[in-house]
């Protein structure tokens, strides 16, 4: 056997999700009088979570 036989890809490439099964983050409203704990604390967090990114994009902006 040669080098080049050693060499060889033998691993497939991983398949991707096509772009129409792709899912996106939506936002969606809920009341709060039916919201369980569950959901106030989720919504706690993607608001501190948007506070972290809006201070990251104004950080870069500086310099």
């Amino acid at each position: 056997m040669g080098k080049d036989e050693h060499k060889r890809k033998s691993r497939k490439p991983l398949g991707q999700t096509p772009k129409n099964e792709q899912l996106e983050a939506r936002d969606v409203e809920f009341a709060e009088d039916i919201a369980d704990s569950a959901d106030l604390e989720a919504q706690r967090r993607s608001q501190d979570a948007e506070e972290r990114a809006r201070q990251q994009q104004n950080t870069r902006r500086k310099f």
